[in-house]
């Protein structure tokens, strides 16, 4: 499994715990791990990823956005320090201001296109996602 797997099942995992607890979808903001979340969508494998780590459906939303990442502090608790995969590009460029803000600070403050939401389909959502709504 590539770093990039990884971090999606670690990703989903976050996600179904927000989603579970009624907290915001996590902001998906590594390039990285979208672009293997876009290549999985709609497929078998997706499904099984899904309820393996989420313990539900989860669809991919458009969700444009920008401030601090919420969901740090429970993936740290859960899995360690954010690796650099999570600021790396889908090209494979890592971010190395991001990444050294990170490490000295603890926070991430990024931008992100998509995110996460509970529901019966591994499709993508309407481009209106009811998210996107309640800003």
């Amino acid at each position: 499994m590539n770093a990039e797997t990884t971090e999606l099942r670690r990703f989903l995992t976050i996600a179904g715990q927000r989603l579970a607890n009624g907290q915001s979808a996590p902001e998906t903001f590594s390039p990285a791990v979208d672009a293997v979340w876009h290549q999985m969508l709609g497929t078998p494998a997706y499904t099984a990823l899904c309820h393996e780590t989420a313990g539900r459906p989860v669809r991919h939303v458009p969700n444009n956005g920008y401030g601090p990442i919420a969901w740090v502090s429970a993936y740290e608790a859960a899995y360690g320090p954010l690796p650099e995969i999570g600021f790396t590009d889908a090209d494979g460029t890592v971010d190395q201001d991001a990444l050294t803000r990170y490490r000295e600070t603890g926070t991430v403050v990024a931008d992100w296109d998509c995110s996460p939401a509970g529901g019966d389909s591994d499709e993508l959502a309407p481009s209106q996602p009811a998210q996107a709504a309640l800003r």
